[in-house]
């Protein structure tokens, strides 16, 4: 049992929760993920690590209230205890694998949309204590739902805020500031772009455009997490992958977003799981147990 040693509403129906995991916290790194389940027979659920501990042997997990297995979560209060908690998973951001003299020669932009800031924390907070200053973009429908404010003020070279409300920092979409930062005479060598499906599809639009090269870092359904099932399959460069094992992170120029949403959205009923077994043929896993294929 992983027990939970705390637990904070950062905003309506969005909590923080830091985790007894030993395990995971000794061998994670940023841009990993774990899978929670909150007893032996509840759903499984996929979650960037937002923090880690590896001297208390905690992880930091973020998430939101989105149905059933998530509310149940969110019922769970500091002294309880999730059932599983499953990781690392998946691979780390690409940036571990470089020197701290190499990144300190990149300017580095992170983008982060809604919950997508949870992701992006553990990144600029890992480069900044390597002395790497990145800049960091967080966006978010309104000024009630802007979550790791402080945090992330914290670790970034520059925090731009954005709301589609203008009802904190800059109105409009992060697009708009990514344009707005370019027109000002910023210049970036690697974009890095986390939230939901749709804004990661128009920053690599946008950024492809400018010549600017974007990792985006998918969060498809996921079941297994061990690439098993092909629930979290995605296309990328004109390639089948599966964001668990391949990802979470890949080059978001050659993403298929269309068909990621489209798959997101039609696997979550029976007829548009069997639509997919069919439109995917000897490519479909059916592993998930819930297709029949």
């Amino acid at each position: 049992m992983y027990k939970i040693l705390k637990k904070r509403e950062l905003t309506t129906n969005i909590y923080l929760m830091d985790v007894e995991a030993k395990r995971v916290a000794k061998s994670c790194e940023p841009g990993q993920f774990v899978i929670v389940r909150t007893d032996a027979e509840s759903e499984r659920i996929p979650l960037t690590i937002c923090d880690y501990d590896r001297a208390a042997g905690t992880v930091t997990i973020v998430f939101q209230t989105v149905g059933a297995a998530t509310r149940m979560m969110a019922d769970l209060q500091e002294g309880d205890a999730f059932h599983d908690f499953v990781g690392p998973l998946g691979c780390p951001s690409e940036l571990v694998k470089e020197t701290p003299e190499a990144l300190k020669q990149k300017r580095i932009l992170f983008v982060a949309g809604g919950v997508g800031a949870a992701p992006v924390y553990p990144q600029v907070k890992w480069l900044h204590e390597r002395g790497v200053e990145a800049d960091v973009i967080v966006g978010s429908k309104t000024k009630d739902l802007l979550i790791l404010e402080k945090e992330m003020e914290a670790v970034a070279g520059n925090l731009y805020v954005t709301t589609d409300d203008g009802s904190y920092g800059r109105k409009g979409m992060v697009t708009q500031t990514i344009q707005d930062l370019v027109a000002e005479g910023k210049q970036y060598d690697l974009c890095i772009a986390i939230g939901p499906m749709i804004m990661m599809k128009f920053v690599c639009l946008l950024t492809k455009e400018l010549g600017l090269p974007t990792v985006v870092s998918l969060n498809p359904i996921m079941v297994d997490g061990t690439g098993m099932c092909g629930a979290c399959r995605v296309t990328v460069g004109g390639k089948v992958k599966f964001a668990c094992v391949d990802g979470p992170e890949f080059d978001g120029h050659q993403v298929n977003f269309d068909e990621a949403m489209r798959r997101q959205t039609i696997y979550k009923t029976a007829e548009g799981r069997a639509m997919l077994a069919l439109e995917e043929g000897a490519t479909h896993h059916g592993g998930c147990g819930n297709c029949n294929s």
